[in-house]
């Protein structure tokens, strides 16, 4: 009964663990590694072929993102998740895996000129559908037999529609040793979505750290600053246009409109129209639509009781071709534009920030946080003027933040959460969390609450019959991605880490010829818009 730590150790993303018990081999999540990239992680120690199952907890890409590796590596087991998970699996591994070839067809392209050997992409279409096959959904709170000596149970954690805590009970030797992974754990009073479920009792305790340093602090009013917002906008003859992400916040935002349209809130508009412009989220917004039940909160759910769809309401208008995207920008009637990507780096908002950002009548509203470097920073931090499109097109637009409800627990939370066990487990995991935040939170469940706590690098095996450390793990920093060799990482990581190379270029000459920045500059706008094409 061994388990081995592989990822989202002392980092946030890549979540990945596996479990060796009573002759099986399984994994709990295989993620991405995503943004910011510290240390090495080890190489899952099996062949793929030979991994019986793997339990996920959620479907965002830092959980669930190389499962279509595994599978074109071999794997044909059986991935267990809840339903909402198992949908939502779908669409963004779709989207993900589309991503991967398209920048495979774009290097090919060039590097055939180049004479170079052909670029694999990390993983197919082919494999994607073929991991969407082998999805095998449950409802929350059932005790599933997963193989002789092993169940497990998944526990609603209030993250994400469909987010799960795993509960694992594992007997060998006459030996039964019961095994809780937290998933990320949700944050208390969001919308939509049910407060995390508290679990008691447990042996071993694999727990996230994401906030495990910071509290969010008393929450806004969302709905009466939105409110305001829109008000205002509409008044002066402009548009609000909204930058989100596909899965989760859209679906928030929709939420919110809604009560503000039910109860009137905005006056003097009508029934103003609302446009959500990305095909991943009107398909994510589907995927809500048909999981109501078992995973809206009480408050959603006394709205479906009524008849009414906590995210829907008349005005409500999506748009899947870029014919209809286009069109958006000829209806000149007050509107909202919820389109993506969420930092405005790509995709339809891009063409939205056009037509809305040199009006001074418009509102551009963040609700979400814009990493530094990207297009809706770059705004957000009070540029007078960008490039899009090979267009100069100046910020007039009133530029306002609605910070998003966070789909994490802070630190008050984390700690209710681990506090919910009647008995100390005999040890607790700290995982998924950058590295002084698991540093940090393993000394306060040490020092202030007395529990055998630690903070495992990628690559440490724990013995869980007899709690024995049996190989530590390694703080092995990434040396550059070109270096690691292991196949591809995402397009965004490596165009951050590239973009932050640039950054330094850029410093290192400031001062120099205006002549040759300036058309170097006009260089990278001009690839970026070709692109974003």
């Amino acid at each position: 009964m061994r388990l081995t730590f592989i990822g989202a150790t002392h980092e946030v993303t890549g979540s990945c663990y596996y479990l060796e018990a009573c002759g099986k081999h399984i994994l709990i999540d295989c993620g991405m590694e995503q943004g910011k990239d510290i240390y090495e992680n080890q190489e899952i120690p099996i062949p793929s072929a030979k991994i019986d199952a793997i339990l996920l907890t959620h479907a965002h890409m830092d959980h669930a993102g190389k499962l279509p590796l595994l599978y074109a590596q071999g794997f044909r087991g059986k991935i267990h998740a809840t339903a909402a998970t198992s949908d939502l699996c779908d669409i963004m591994l779709r989207d993900s895996a589309h991503i991967q070839m398209f920048e495979a067809e774009w290097r090919n392209r060039k590097g055939k000129r180049k004479g170079e050997s052909p670029f694999l992409p990390l993983y197919t279409m082919e494999d994607t559908y073929g991991t969407i096959r082998s999805f095998v959904s449950h409802g929350y709170n059932e005790k599933i037999n997963l193989f002789d000596g092993i169940q497990f149970r998944l526990v609603d954690v209030g993250h994400l529609l469909g987010s799960a805590s795993i509960e694992i009970w594992v007997t060998e030797e006459g030996v039964t040793k019961k095994i809780v992974f937290s998933g990320d754990i949700g944050n208390n009073n969001q919308p939509l979505i049910n407060d995390p479920q508290y679990i008691s009792e447990a042996d071993y305790v694999i727990m996230e750290s994401t906030y495990g340093d910071r509290s969010h602090g008393a929450r806004p009013d969302y709905i009466g600053e939105l409110t305001k917002i829109i008000q205002t906008t509409f008044d002066r003859g402009g548009n609000v246009v909204i930058p989100s992400f596909a899965v989760g916040r859209t679906q928030v935002l929709l939420y919110f409109i809604r009560k503000i349209k039910a109860d009137r809130m905005v006056t003097g508009h009508g029934d103003f129209k609302v446009y959500v412009d990305s095909p991943l989220a009107n398909e994510a917004t589907q995927i809500f639509n048909e999981n109501m039940v078992g995973y809206f909160d009480q408050e959603a759910m006394e709205l479906v009781k009524k008849g009414i769809n906590p995210i829907s309401f008349p005005g409500l208008k999506t748009s899947v071709t870029s014919e209809e995207s286009k069109a958006i920008n000829f209806d000149d009637d007050c509107k909202i534009i919820i389109s993506a990507s969420g930092m405005c780096d790509a995709g339809r908002i891009r063409h939205h920030l056009k037509h809305n950002l040199w009006r001074s009548e418009s509102t551009i509203l963040f609700v979400g946080h814009q990493s530094v470097g990207t297009l809706g920073r770059i705004i957000q931090d009070g540029a007078t003027e960008v490039k899009l499109f090979s267009e100069t097109v100046q910020v007039n637009a009133e530029i306002k933040r609605l910070d998003g409800v966070s789909g994490h627990a802070d630190k008050d939370g984390l700690l209710k959460w681990i506090n919910q066990f009647k008995k100390k487990p005999q040890r607790v995991f700290v995982v998924h969390g950058e590295s002084n935040v698991c540093d940090l939170f393993t000394e306060t469940l040490k020092s202030e609450y007395g529990y055998d706590a630690v903070a495992p690098f990628s690559g440490e095996i724990y013995d869980l019959l007899t709690n024995e450390c049996l190989e530590k793990g390694k703080a092995i920093e990434v040396q550059g991605r070109e270096d690691k060799k292991k196949g591809i990482s995402s397009v965004y990581e490596r165009l951050v880490n590239a973009g932050k190379r640039l950054l330094v270029v850029i410093q290192h000459n400031e001062g120099g010829t205006n002549k040759d920045l300036a058309k170097f500059t006009d260089q990278i706008n001009s690839l970026s818009d070709k692109w974003d094409r």
